[in-house]
């Protein structure tokens, strides 16, 4: 998985509650299990007409943020089923932070073990942050993980909290499979132990 440590990139504006699983990646892109090439379908059935041309209007598909990486959206984004190809569109798209008052819990967790810091904010510092966003090209922000700082393009700073452990791994790149490797010493030890000691096991 990706380290998060830092990030400075355009904030895209999206100020709509209750965004679901199903708006961020509609279910027909459910049927691969690779990360890779959901990005085109990201809001698939808001960035495109039923003939498959791009809604000019729509804010990813404006040319200030067609390559934004911060995505400023209104309470309990994530909401719906928990497909985890939710977190790997927005990636693959480029979006590595997404700020909003609140989001799903199944959502907000499959963030943080695909590499995406989901960041819960007051109301009153995402419409802060929401009226930063509608800059355009000129909405850039920096995402400082290690400070939990948010500094806007006027200078301004806002703090955001973050669980300790979710924190440490994201900035040292951790996913489930990254972790368990960590014990990779104690687990060889342990099989060697049990070869020896159940040896049918390995057979």
């Amino acid at each position: 998985m990706q380290k998060f440590t830092s990030l400075t990139g355009v904030a895209a504006p999206l100020p709509m509650v209750n965004v679901d699983t199903d708006m961020i990646i509609p279910k027909q892109f459910l049927k691969t299990i690779k990360r890779t090439g959901l990005g085109k379908s990201l809001f698939f059935e808001m960035r495109y007409t039923p003939a498959g041309e791009e809604v000019p209007d729509f804010v990813l598909n404006r040319p200030a943020y067609r390559k934004a990486e911060v995505l400023v959206a209104g309470e309990n984004f994530g909401c719906g089923s928990s497909r985890e190809h939710a977190p790997w569109a927005l990636l693959d798209f480029g979006i590595r932070c997404v700020i909003a008052p609140s989001f799903a819990d199944i959502f907000y967790n499959n963030c943080f073990k695909n590499g995406i810091l989901p960041i819960v904010l007051p109301q009153a510092d995402v419409d802060k942050l929401m009226d930063d966003a509608k800059r355009g090209a000129n909405a850039t922000v920096t995402i400082d993980l290690e400070k939990q700082e948010i500094r806007g393009p006027d200078g301004g700073t806002i703090r955001f909290d973050i669980d300790p452990f979710r924190k440490h791994c994201l900035l040292n790149g951790l996913d489930d499979i990254g972790l368990t490797m960590q014990k990779a010493p104690a687990i060889e030890s342990f099989e060697a132990k049990q070869k020896l000691s159940e040896p049918w096991l390995y057979r």
